[in-house]
């Protein structure tokens, strides 16, 4: 009777290390989708796909809409920080200059959609995220063409991807990017960003690392299992996994 006590206990034990080893291993993320523009329908379908990834690939996930997070003791918890359509000037003074010595000292950033419509007064984050919203046509079909079959966010894409969503036309596009996806204007009416026209990208920046995708406006987006593994490998090459 003794004898088998021990071994329950040893087996107890053995979860409960196991667990424990299992939880340490998590990377976390801070999903970021304050508004002070255009607030963006698809927030909450993003919010739950990323939360759904998490699970599934063994990094936590929490959310925000509170700038406050924005400072050193809170943003040294998270391997990456993901601007989900934010829009507009969402940080004030104190908590950029968190998150710029955030990134410096090799966190990871994430933008999706309207993150690029956002922060315009604030030269070093159209640095980080790698170009600024300048207008976009009607929700149509486009061509996008995979300029990059290797990174771990296109490996699995078609060479030529044709899908529909809101596609932006930038501004401040800024150089050494490596550009991932481009869009094909000749397959949708609206573009005027000429032959070469980004749609997502990543580059190492300032200490960390960046990834942006135009994409991810419409609801739809989010159960689009392309478009989620793409998703996936961004947030994984920001979380340095």
């Amino acid at each position: 009777m003794k004898k088998i006590s021990s071994i329950a206990v040893c087996f107890v034990l053995l979860i409960l290390v196991s667990g424990f080893m299992m939880h340490s291993t998590n990377k976390r993320v801070l999903v970021f989708s304050k508004t002070r523009g255009f607030h963006h329908a698809s927030i909450p379908a993003g919010i739950a796909a990323i939360q759904k990834l998490g699970m599934e690939n063994n990094f936590a996930v929490d959310t925000t809409t509170d700038s406050s997070f924005f400072v050193k003791k809170t943003l040294k918890k998270y391997d990456a920080v993901i601007f989900l359509s934010t829009t507009g000037n969402v940080l004030n003074d104190q908590e950029q200059k968190a998150f710029e010595k955030y990134i410096q000292k090799g966190g990871g950033f994430v933008g999706v959609h309207a993150a690029t419509d956002t922060e315009y007064d604030w030269p070093w984050y159209n640095r980080l995220v790698g170009a600024y919203f300048k207008n976009h046509p009607k929700q149509q079909e486009a061509v996008l063409n995979i300029t990059d079959p290797t990174h771990i966010s296109t490996k699995h894409l078609p060479l030529v991807w044709k899908r529909f969503d809101e596609w932006y036309n930038f501004k401040n596009i800024q150089e050494g990017l490596h550009v991932l996806i481009t869009i094909d204007e000749k397959s949708y009416t609206g573009g005027n960003n000429g032959d070469f026209h980004p749609m997502a990208w990543y580059h190492d920046f300032d200490g960390g690392r960046a990834f942006y995708t135009e994409m991810g406006h419409t609801d739809e987006s989010y159960s689009d299992p392309l478009y989620l593994q793409h998703l996936l490998g961004g947030i994984e090459y920001a979380m340095n996994k």
